[in-house]
């Protein structure tokens, strides 16, 4: 790329692309292409100047090279950008900005006095058409206050201040829409589906795991249990429960059957099917994202709800309130002015915009939050339940040894064990199958379907022999398979978990997991308890000496060992009859009923896709820390609401009763009200205070 260097500081580069033109999509093909270069830290690239801002800490030269290497029709550079990337929706509010002032400035400066008072008055008719309708549908709403101010104004001959109200309204709907889409933009392009692989079935009928990139139309994938479908299309063979609320809000899982079309984003519950690709673009999966955003929007904390109600109530008092102003003063100017100024705009807007403000910043630290209720669920808790294994404890725990029976080979258990795991995800399944992959070990597909028991096993058959393998629970207990060597069996190594594979009735191989624990979750814990969060509970499946173990380490106040998925969701539901709000923080499919029966539920990011599409919040698999700040940016949420509101309501009475004494007129009532909405709503925007990285520091 032909480019010429403006200006340069230290770490700073300010470029001008040779050219006369720049689309916006050659913009972002330039910022996205440019900031993947190592050592490039950001790039902001304007436009309408062909002018590019390059932050960087590599070496100058490597910059250099970088830009002299760029172009446009490289597809590397042009994979780069997603599919959405907000600067269409940026432009499209400047012009619309821009269009509106200068078509005032026109009005006001260039047109004859009587054009301008017939416009006002065309321009009138759309508020009062509105103001119309609320009162015909029996609503008193802040269009009837905006319609009997500016009607009040032309029958008073004030068409100056008619227009200047008709233009703050215009301007601050614009503002309101542009600063509601930007949030939801933000928020929905830091979303993801996460899928990486999946299992396609070649023309010979074996499955092989492969990139999501690599599936074309046509292309068969096996979705089961636990998994997230892929892309779009139609169920070829099998039969499945999925999950859809995220994509229709239905609030049971939708059988679907051969020939039943399947979405992107929504998830298998129970079963599995094969699905036949219809669309590799996970047909618009911005605006599904966007949709969810969206509706979570309808699920408001009280604050919020508490604010949008008490606007809806004050217009009757700002209608009365001007009435009798009007009649005990008789000056039309003081009551007018008390219609200048409402409520309800500033409360309708600040308290979402602060809900998907904070969305956005936990979108950042990794935190993905459906909706602002549950934002105040996590700051009103009090009792927290952890489950053990990927929460607690590393979402990749490894395999310590392979103990085989009846004279089996170490090695080809491994391989069996490998095989039958790596259809499900779960973090000791991931472990098998790492286990195997590192010793080097290729397991072919050997066995028929693949049978998935709830927080129990799989099960299969192989050779014709029925393989299973999971908790000592279901292989000894349910299924009945025989010990061959009770003294072998008896001094199985106790520090570590056990993962028991039997093979035609009898145990051939116990696959020792060692599950270490994180290392920040004693911390983590101290912080949750120093947050306000009273009780501290970890369940788990496991044995009462690997739950004590655990407990006992990481500081919790109560433990409960080898429970079921069921147990769980009971204790929420006793937890709640006693008073309590209740968040779980799980990721397995044996997590989803607790996930689902808690106030907040929280999945791991690295868990099961069932569990990350029940929860209401998913946090970053990468370290528990971001527990301690979702804490904290929900108490930082709730305290924004809270003098949102207060704000709101002391600055707008305050304009009221300077209206009334006649020291405001309307039109700097009028123009005092909406800048203060929109300087409400912009630091609404702002990003929450929050100290984890400092209390991160601090341990």
């Amino acid at each position: 790329m032909k480019c010429q260097i403006l200006h340069e500081s230290r770490g700073r580069m300010r470029v001008h692309f040779c050219q006369k033109h720049m689309t916006l999509q050659q913009a972002d093909i330039a910022e996205y292409a440019l900031s993947a270069v190592d050592g490039i830290t950001g790039v902001t690239v304007h436009d309408r100047t062909c002018d590019v801002v390059i932050r960087y800490q590599c070496s100058r030269r490597d910059v250099i090279a970088a830009l002299s290497h760029f172009s446009y029709a490289h597809a590397k550079a042009r994979d780069l950008v997603p599919a959405q990337t907000g600067r269409a929706l940026q432009r499209e509010y400047e012009d619309k900005m821009a269009s509106l002032i200068l078509r005032r400035l026109l009005h006001r400066f260039l047109l004859p006095a009587p054009v301008r008072q017939a416009l006002s008055v065309l321009k009138a008719l759309r508020y009062v058409l509105r103001g119309l309708r609320c009162l015909l549908r029996g609503a008193l709403e802040v269009a009837v206050l905006d319609a009997v101010a500016i009607t009040v104004s032309l029958l008073r001959g004030d068409f100056q201040t008619a227009g200047s109200v008709m233009f703050l309204l215009q301007l601050g709907d614009l503002l309101e829409e542009w600063t509601h889409k930007k949030s939801v933009d933000d928020l929905a392009r830091t979303m993801s589906l996460g899928i990486e692989q999946v299992w396609l079935r070649t023309p010979d009928g074996t499955e092989v795991l492969v990139p999501v990139s690599q599936i074309g139309k046509g292309d068969c994938v096996i979705v089961r249990t636990g998994s997230m479908i892929p892309l779009d299309g139609r169920v070829e063979a099998g039969n499945a429960m999925v999950n859809q609320s995220s994509m229709t809000g239905e609030s049971v899982p939708v059988h679907k059957t051969p020939g039943a079309y399947v979405y992107a984003g929504t998830v298998v519950e129970d079963g599995e099917c094969t699905v036949c690709v219809e669309s590799t673009q996970g047909s618009g999966r911005y605006d599904r994202i966007v949709r969810m955003i969206e509706e979570s929007e309808q699920m408001k904390s009280r604050a919020e709800s508490r604010a949008s109600h008490l606007a809806d109530r004050l217009v009757p008092w700002s209608l009365g309130g001007t009435l009798l102003t009007w009649l005990l003063t008789g000056n039309a100017t003081k009551a007018v002015s008390i219609l200048m100024v409402d409520f309800s705009c500033a409360l309708k807007l600040a308290m979402p915009i602060s809900v998907l403000s904070a969305m956005r910043q936990c979108s950042t630290a990794g935190i993905t939050v459906k909706g602002g209720r549950f934002l105040e669920a996590v700051a009103q808790a009090d009792t927290i339940v952890f489950d053990k294994t990927g929460t607690l404890t590393h979402s990749q725990p490894h395999v310590a040894c392979v103990i085989p029976f009846g004279g089996r080979d170490e090695t080809e258990m491994l391989r069996l064990a490998a095989c039958l795991e790596e259809h499900y995800p779960h973090s000791i399944a991931n472990a098998v199958v790492a286990e195997a992959a590192q010793r080097g070990l290729l397991h072919e597909e050997r066995h028929s379907r693949v049978e998935y028991v709830v927080a129990h096993g799989i099960s299969s058959m192989v050779d014709g022999e029925r393989v299973v393998i999971g908790s000592y629970h279901f292989v000894v207990e349910d299924e009945q398979c025989t010990i061959p060597d009770e003294r072998i069996f008896r001094h199985l190594p106790k520090e570590y978990s056990h993962l028991y594979l039997a093979i035609g009735g009898q145990i051939a191989a116990v696959i020792c997991i060692e599950d270490p624990l994180r290392r920040e979750a004693p911390g983590v814990i101290s912080l949750l308890h120093d947050a306000g969060i009273s009780r501290v509970v970890m369940m788990t499946g496991d044995n009462e000496r690997t739950a004590k173990a655990v407990a006992e380490r990481v500081g919790v106040d109560a433990y409960y060992a080898e429970v079921l998925p069921e147990d769980k969701a009971a204790f929420i539901r006793a937890e709640h009859e006693a008073g309590r709000c209740v968040i779980m923080i799980g990721d397995g499919v044996n997590d989803s009923p607790a996930l689902s029966a808690s106030d907040a539920g929280i999945a791991i990011s690295t868990g099961a896709a069932i569990a990350r599409e029940i929860a209401d919040i998913t946090i970053s698999a990468d370290d528990l820390y971001a527990l301690v700040t979702l804490r904290r940016l929900s108490h930082a949420l709730m305290q924004r609401i809270e003098w949102n509101y207060r704000t709101i309501i002391g600055f707008n009475l305050g304009l009221i009763v300077l209206g009334i004494a006649g020291i405001l007129p309307p039109a700097l009532s009028a123009l005092l009200h909406n800048a203060s909405t929109l300087l409400i709503g912009m630091r609404s925007m702002t990003e929450l205070p929050c100290s984890g990285e400092h209390s991160r520091e601090h341990l």
